[in-house]
């Protein structure tokens, strides 16, 4: 007889708070520069009088809200199809410069930021998603705004550091990062086509989300992850369907 998961489970979840960490995604989002708009097609209508609405969508895999296998960087990397449901439902840490960012767009976290929250809330535990709440997401779906690029051509957007990814996959051996911007580099870097921090996340066989919504309304400890994304066969990225319970 099967364990009556449920019966244990619904207790758990009865009063909790569901948010949703994802942007819905539609044609003329902020993107990549090099990634073509979406494009979408109304096949069949009911207000036209068909029998049901359906919709072809054209899309790159990183469109909006979405997950970067490591394939996405590295060849012969795990693809999407290879990334187990077990990794799908995480602890979730998040690692909050919010007010760092207000006062200096570049600003990325130090080991020291990892280190305090450490302090308040216990070791980070291994398995976790660390998200990077920069307050970032509040510009979506402003192009411009997402990609504050100066006079000069240089997009200034916060980040991650080499140094805080290191202590958090070599040290802490999480199973995947994301942030509320639209790269794992910070602006500066990315604009002189520097993707190491990105490059290196996915070289140690993580997973990622990036363009992450509403990390203001969950807790920095205790809650859960829940990724969620299609299973294309050897995918290389895909849109995320991303929220905590709390």
């Amino acid at each position: 007889m099967s364990s009556p998961l449920w019966q244990d489970l619904a207790p758990l979840l009865l009063n909790r708070t569901f948010t949703d960490l994802t942007h819905a995604f539609h044609p003329g989002q902020p993107r990549f520069p090099a990634f073509p708009d979406e494009a979408r097609e109304t096949l069949f209508d009911l207000e036209k009088g068909d029998g049901f609405t359906a919709h072809r969508y054209s899309i790159v895999g990183q469109w909006g809200t979405h997950v970067d296998p490591p394939s996405h960087f590295v060849r012969g990397g795990r693809t999407l199809d290879q990334l187990p449901v077990e990794d799908m439902v995480l602890p979730l840490v998040v690692l909050d410069i919010s007010n760092r960012v207000l006062a200096d767009p570049d600003a990325t976290p130090s080991v020291d930021d990892v280190l305090q929250w450490e302090s308040r809330n216990g070791k980070i535990p291994a398995g976790a998603f660390v998200a990077l709440r920069t307050g970032w997401s509040r510009r979506w779906p402003d192009t411009a705004a997402m990609a504050n690029v100066d006079d000069a051509g240089i997009s200034h957007t916060p980040g991650w550091s080499r140094d805080v990814l290191e202590y958090l996959i070599e040290k802490c051996h999480v199973t995947a990062v994301g942030h509320e911007q639209t790269d794992t580099d910070p602006g500066m870097a990315t604009s002189r086509k520097d993707f190491s921090l990105e490059t290196y996340v996915l070289v140690q066989d993580k997973w990622q989300i990036e363009l992450m919504a509403n990390l203001d309304h969950v807790p920095e400890a205790g809650a859960a992850l829940i990724a969620t994304w299609a299973k294309p066969l050897e995918g290389s990225g895909f849109p995320a369907r991303v929220f905590s319970i709390h």
